[in-house]
């Protein structure tokens, strides 16, 4: 039997798996998971959104006999339920940072290749070099190259003001999670194509991509990003704007890119964050250390 949440967490839960369904591509079974794991946690606790890190811990704590996997699932939904309170400005804090990380290993993020990065901006080029594009399209583009081109976040995305994007300047300044600021590089590609796209927006619209009274949503987001994959030939399954802000971190390390550089512009607190990214090709390393570390030089010289 199914076990319902306090009446004060139910809405919040319900938001929390939007979330995960619409910016990060959650499996349907994940989702089930998560949901009944916070139902039981916020049943047991009488209430999630005013838990202190103590209670958490005692909770914890009760789990301690259950299966490894089943208390990582557990502490998982529940540090990612109060990271998502967190950066929605509904929590000052995240009471769940202080749990115990189990030590099965952090899976590695989907990731997309260039290559297959390069099928979707082809499948988009097709349609927006025609001679007259449909204004959705060149929307879809400037989207994707904001995912890619800068590795936002779908809610950053989503909700970016109608001037956050000046074509004379190349970069905009997000306040991310936690009310941290941060400076995120905009190519001259993305640049192009939102300035495109801006013809088509209100003057007087609030928002960078409206929709309706308030802005673009994630959900809405998630739809036109798995559309543009099926297009280029990717299963679904593969695809979301959380897999395009991976490519983006990943592609650019694999290029050569600082790691703390990287983390600065994804924004995240903790560097320990942004290694997940070092799964780069072997061969990319090695390439790395033969051109350029310093004995290179040494060995020519002694040539």
């Amino acid at each position: 039997m199914a076990v319902a949440p306090h009446p004060g967490d139910r809405h919040l839960i319900d938001r929390f798996i939007e979330m995960l369904a619409a910016e990060q591509g959650a499996a349907r079974n994940t989702q089930l998971a998560y949901r009944a794991d916070l139902n039981a946690a916020s049943s047991l606790l009488r209430g999630l959104e005013q838990a202190d890190g103590a209670a958490l811990q005692r909770l914890a704590d009760d789990w301690a006999e259950l299966a490894a996997s089943s208390v990582a699932r557990k502490l998982s939904a529940l540090r990612r339920f109060y990271e998502f309170l967190e950066s929605e400005g509904l929590r000052p804090d995240n009471p769940a940072g202080a749990l115990v990380r189990p030590t099965a290993r952090r899976p590695l993020p989907k990731i997309l290749s260039v290559e297959e990065v390069e099928r979707l901006f082809e499948a988009l080029e097709e349609r927006t070099q025609k001679p007259h594009p449909l204004p959705t399209d060149l929307r879809l583009l400037a989207l994707v190259e904001l995912l890619y081109g800068s590795g936002l976040r779908a809610t950053e995305l989503v909700s970016l003001p109608r001037q956050a994007v000046h074509p004379d300047r190349p970069f905009l300044i997000l306040k991310g999670k936690g009310g941290r600021e941060r400076l995120v590089p905009v190519s001259d590609r993305a640049r192009r194509a939102v300035a495109l796209w801006s013809a088509h927006v209100p003057r007087d619209a609030l928002w960078l991509f409206p929709s309706g009274k308030a802005h673009l949503s994630r959900i809405r987001l998630f739809q036109m990003v798995r559309g543009l994959g099926a297009l280029a030939g990717i299963a679904p399954e593969r695809l979301s704007p959380h897999v395009l802000r991976h490519a983006f971190a990943t592609h650019l390390l694999s290029g050569g890119a600082d790691l703390r550089a990287l983390q600065t512009m994804l924004g995240h607190a903790d560097i320990g964050t942004t290694q997940i990214y070092t799964h780069v090709d072997a061969r990319h390393l090695v390439e790395l250390v033969n051109q350029r570390h310093p004995l290179v030089d040494l060995k020519r010289r002694a040539s």
